[in-house]
């Protein structure tokens, strides 16, 4: 597994650069404006990625957030129980994955709901409107087309995700260090590999949404759901003693010695 630690020691050292860390969440919105301005230009050529069929989109957008717990979940305890194994603790930093999947999921339903009473049912073949359908799930059984305001659920959920596990592998820098059993290691840098690769995906299929789907308004509100959802929790309530807490960036003795 010598070339899994040398991938891992790359990955530790990108993401401990400051500028890495800070300009990160940025990055989303710097993508999601010039690739829409791209899309507008039209200078963009369509590609595999610029259809909905794409295998990234089927088998993993359409999938994001269960990848994301897949694989961030058994990172986390296994992370964190390296620094402490009180229940309280580890109870207290798995609050964090259901805080985040409330939040996924309040924005996903709120966006369908804002789809649904701003919209309308057309025909496919001549745009006729179509009476009689309250929301885009009847109007699309029924073979017709739904025109409402569509904020961009991929440029949400692919960002928060992205963000959402940068703040959650913060940890793997403190047990580079840290006196752990081979099994543990072992299983620790292949998830941490697997997070990386699942974050590099999420970006890139970030960017495809931006240069070949929806509008700009649809992308950029759908990334500012995300970035609010992470600012809100990761730097304003998180630091705070009734929350989940951040996730622990002290080495395990040294956090052992200020208990």
């Amino acid at each position: 597994m010598a070339g899994v630690d040398v991938i891992v020691d790359k990955l530790v050292t990108l993401w401990r650069i400051p500028a890495v860390r800070q300009n990160f969440p940025w990055i989303f919105l710097l993508i999601s404006v010039s690739g829409s301005v791209l899309k507008h230009l039209e200078l963009i050529p369509p590609s595999y990625f610029s259809s909905s069929r794409n295998a990234l989109n089927v088998y993993f957008v359409k999938l994001s957030w269960g990848w994301t717990l897949l694989l961030l979940t058994p990172f986390l305890l296994l992370s964190n129980s390296s620094f402490n194994r009180s229940v309280s603790f580890l109870g207290r930093r798995l609050l964090s994955l259901v805080v985040a999947t409330a939040v996924w999921y309040v924005c996903t339903e709120t966006f369908f709901y804002i789809e649904d009473i701003t919209g309308s049912c057309f025909t496919l073949d001549t745009s006729e409107l179509v009476e009689g359908f309250a929301n885009k799930a009847t109007c699309r059984r029924a073979g017709h087309h739904w025109d409402g305001y569509d904020i961009s659920g991929h440029s949400f959920i692919l960002a928060y995700s992205a963000l959402f596990i940068m703040e959650e592998t913060a940890p793997m820098a403190s047990l580079k260090t840290a006196s752990l059993s081979s099994l543990p290691r072992m299983v620790l840098n292949i998830l941490y590999v697997a997070l990386n690769l699942i974050v590099i995906i999420w970006v890139w299929m970030f960017a495809c949404t931006s240069v070949y789907f929806h509008d700009m308004s649809h992308k950029l509100l759908g990334t500012i759901c995300a970035l609010s959802g992470w600012y809100l929790t990761y730097r304003v309530w998180y630091p705070s003693p009734l929350s989940p807490g951040l996730p622990p960036l002290r080495q395990p003795k040294e956090q052992k010695q200020h208990a």
